[in-house]
């Protein structure tokens, strides 16, 4: 293909018209109108052959050809903002740059206020946006790691892929304070038997601990599912459920009354929490610097072995509540 026949201005365009899903809402997005945004999707049509967007009701649905397009585009624009905004003689004091980190809300709750300090101090120009990793950025993991500068994900799920590990965690168990079928420890008979709520439940999606519990002759029954640890206890509170939460996690809960945390009566398989990037960010000056800055924060968090769930207190005790005051710090407000 002759690049020159093409005319580049309309990747932008392509990226917001397949990501918003509507002309409006892409014209908004990029500040123009939509007869503009109209005719650029009409040009993408006739070079395509494709219609790329179709009605279904009263919304827009991706053409498959679309939906194969929209991480190849957010990837070439990636690497096109990559191409001009390389710049010498790189100085996070004075940097600009606004880095797109794909992860789960218990990172972003652990991790996030931490690197924010960092940045606020050091490079106060440089922005963080934060999105929610979901099954699809798993499951597509390395078209995701094109289109955003790094994912945050536990070992097991990314392979061969460059990553720095960042802290290591542990799971414990959440059950509500009025659940009278728990005593002051769980035991595997009450796994068995309690209703459970799971955090992610899919082929693909999953926390490796939840495997774990299958590999030991658990099945599970699990009566809801949520995409979200930090809504997980909420779903507990109230109930005979039981659900599994991480332990750093566990030490930032804060005005969720009516939980409380307790060890898990098996040897949870330890979680180790890394961020993973693209070949193509390897020897970029601002974002190897950005990766120290996530590695610092790690470090800050977990120190030891990083194992024991719990960040500048003691460990937990057995049947500890989780309430307003009882917990560490509260999580960040950070809009995964």
């Amino acid at each position: 293909m002759n690049l020159t026949n093409l005319d580049l201005n309309l990747l932008v365009p392509l990226d917001a018209l397949l990501r918003e899903k509507s002309v409006t809402r892409a014209a908004g997005r990029l500040g123009l109108s939509q007869p503009a945004l109209s005719s650029s999707l009409a040009r993408l049509r006739r070079h395509f052959g494709d219609q790329l967007l179709v009605r279904n009701g009263n919304a827009y649905e991706l053409t498959p050809l679309a939906a194969q397009l929209r991480p190849r585009a957010e990837a070439a624009l990636t690497g096109v903002r990559l191409a001009f905004s390389r710049h010498p003689g790189f100085d996070p004091a004075t940097s600009g740059r606004e880095f797109r980190i794909l992860a789960s809300d218990y990172v972003m709750a652990v991790l996030g206020g931490a690197v924010g300090a960092i940045l606020d101090e050091r490079a106060p120009g440089m922005r963080l946006r934060f999105e929610p990793t979901t099954p699809s950025v798993v499951d597509q993991a390395p078209e995701s790691l094109r289109g955003a500068d790094a994912v945050l994900l536990p070992h097991g799920f990314l392979h061969g892929t460059p990553h720095a590990d960042l802290f290591s965690d542990t799971w414990c168990c959440v059950v509500a304070t009025g659940n009278e079928r728990v005593g002051g420890t769980l035991t595997m008979d009450d796994l068995r038997k309690l209703p459970w709520v799971f955090t992610y439940l899919s082929a693909t999606a999953f926390t490796t601990v939840a495997r774990q519990l299958q590999a030991l002759g658990i099945e599970p029954r699990v009566t809801a599912v949520v995409e979200s640890f930090l809504a997980l206890p909420h779903l507990v509170a109230g109930t005979e459920r039981i659900g599994l939460i991480q332990g750093h996690l566990a030490a930032r809960l804060s005005g969720v009354d009516g939980v409380r945390v307790l060890p898990c009566p098996f040897e949870p398989v330890p979680l180790v929490e890394a961020l993973w990037w693209h070949p193509m960010h390897e020897d970029d000056p601002e974002h190897r610097w950005m990766r120290e800055v996530f590695a610092e924060a790690g470090r800050a968090l977990a120190p030891g072995d990083g194992r024991s769930g719990q960040v500048g207190r003691e460990p937990l005790e057995r049947g500890e509540q989780i309430g307003p005051g009882d917990a560490g710090a509260p999580a960040p407000s950070i809009s995964d």
